[in-house]
Order: C-alpha cells, then structure tokens, then sequence
C-alpha cells in the first residue's frame, strides 16, 4: 500500500467520523499502523498533525476561508499559483487552441503522455509542443485518462515518453526549486471553458471561492450551474486548481477525481501556506 493510499484510507475515516473526534489510535488503526507510526506518516506527507487536519476538515473553516477570498477581480492580474513557504511558486501560462484548431481536433499535433506518481496517487500528465494538454489523477492504470485523451484530440498522434513528462510533474509538485521558466497549458475547450479555467488560476493556495464567485469573475454572474459543468470539464487537474471552488454553503460539492483527493490537495495546500 502506498503512503497516498494510506492516506486516502485515513481522511475517509476521519470525514465519515469528524463530528465524533476521532483520536490519533482510532486514526492510525483503520491504517493498521501505530498511532506513532501513523502520526509521523501523516505529518511527512501533509504537513500537518491528524489533528491539524481534523480542523482543515471542518465546515466553519470552509466557511472562514470563503468569507476570507477576496472577489477573483481584485486578485493580481497575473495569472499562477503562488504560495509561501515550502511550496515554491508556480507561474502558469495557459493558451487555448484557436478556433481553427479545435475544428480540426488535433490533426498535426503530437502529444506524449506519460503515468507517475504524485503525492495524490497516480497521474497521467500529456503534453504537445506548446504545453501540457491533460493530468488526470488515476485509479486504473491510467485507462480511463488515455481514453479521454483521445477524445478530445482524436486525431493527434499520441504516443507514451514518461521521460519527457517528469520534468513537468517535477515542476508541478517538487518543493525544492523553483521552475526556470513558466509551466505553459495548452488546452481545448469552449470561450466560456476557457474563461472559468483562467479564473481559477487567479485563485490563491489554500484559499477557497464558490461556484458564484467565479461566474461573477467571467461576467456571467446566474451562470454558477454552467460554471459548475466549466469546472468539471477541467482537463489539467491541480494545476488549474478546480479543487479550490466549493459550494457557497461550505461543502466541499464534487471532484472528478474523488472527494477523498479534493480533502488531500486542501490539507497539502494549507500546510505549506500556513
């Protein structure tokens, strides 16, 4: 079982029991580990304590950090992930095919994929020549990913270089250094697609808005269910951080990759940013 599994298997538990405050032994048990074990895995991979994060996980602390985002306006124009701490940052270009190009659905393109592992289990990242196009966090062997690859450049030339691809998964999540140059995207999708994923990249780590929030952002402020569909349709995960949008409520909502995964990235985030 790897760490990201065990992980995963602890922040289900402590979800489905945060009302009751499960202690570090009722914790480490459902990993099978002892709770000093458990309590330094657990702080190595998040940051944090267990019980820091039985805080992340409460409702009311949603709640702060919503009332606490400012409107996505009056966040720096300059689009990236930036942090403190021992997250480096991360400044991130995103450019969209042309209209031209998306008619054509990837005829000339070539686009190399590879599967890694991250800190939220595996994940296939696929790149063309101008950025990365796709990561997806996977469960399968990465089956289902390489499927929606294809789908969405149906005429590209697809092959598998994991070699090519680990410098960008470096770059997404190593702590230790700073990327030399921006992290570009190269990504396909609608005007209004495009706008919402803009959007998100102006969102700040370890900070939360909600699904009105961005459609205020992109001028399109009834439109939270068509942002909510934008949002999910997120070809590059992480990186345009859709895990950072939850209901205005406080609620986490959906994530294509799991809620379990979206509890994770929140912890690892608000770690680093403390």
């Amino acid at each position: 079982m790897s760490d990201y599994e065990r992980i995963a298997r602890a922040i289900e538990f402590i979800t489905r029991t945060v009302d009751r405050q499960p202690t570090l032994d009722d914790i480490a048990a459902q990993v099978h580990l002892s709770p000093f074990h458990f309590q330094r895995l657990f702080s190595r991979w998040t940051g944090v304590t267990p019980k820091r994060f039985l805080q992340v996980l409460t409702l009311e602390r949603a709640k702060d950090l919503l009332a606490q985002s400012q409107p996505l306006l009056e966040v720096s124009a300059a689009v990236g992930l930036s942090s403190t701490s021992r997250l480096h940052d991360h400044f991130v270009q995103l450019e969209a095919v042309t209209p031209g190009e998306f008619k054509r659905a990837g005829v000339g393109v070539a686009i190399v994929y590879g599967l890694h592992t991250t800190p939220f289990g595996d994940a296939l990242i696929a790149a063309t020549a101008r950025g990365i196009c796709q990561l997806s966090f996977v469960d399968d062997g990465g089956v289902a990913a390489l499927a929606e690859l294809a789908r969405r450049w149906p005429f590209a030339l697809i092959r598998e270089d994991k070699q090519s691809t680990a410098a960008a998964i470096d770059a997404i999540f190593a702590n230790a250094t700073a990327p030399e140059r921006p992290l570009s995207l190269h990504v396909s999708g609608t005007n209004f697609q495009v706008n919402v994923w803009r959007a998100l990249l102006r969102i700040p780590p370890a900070r939360l808005v909600s699904y009105t929030d961005i459609a205020a952002a992109v001028g399109r402020p009834g439109a939270a269910r068509a942002v909510g569909q934008a949002v999910g349709s997120n070809p590059v995960a992480f990186v345009i951080p859709c895990h950072r949008v939850i209901q205005q409520s406080g609620r986490l909502g959906g994530y294509h990759w799991g809620e379990t995964r979206k509890h994770a990235i929140h912890a690892w985030e608000s770690a680093r940013c403390d």
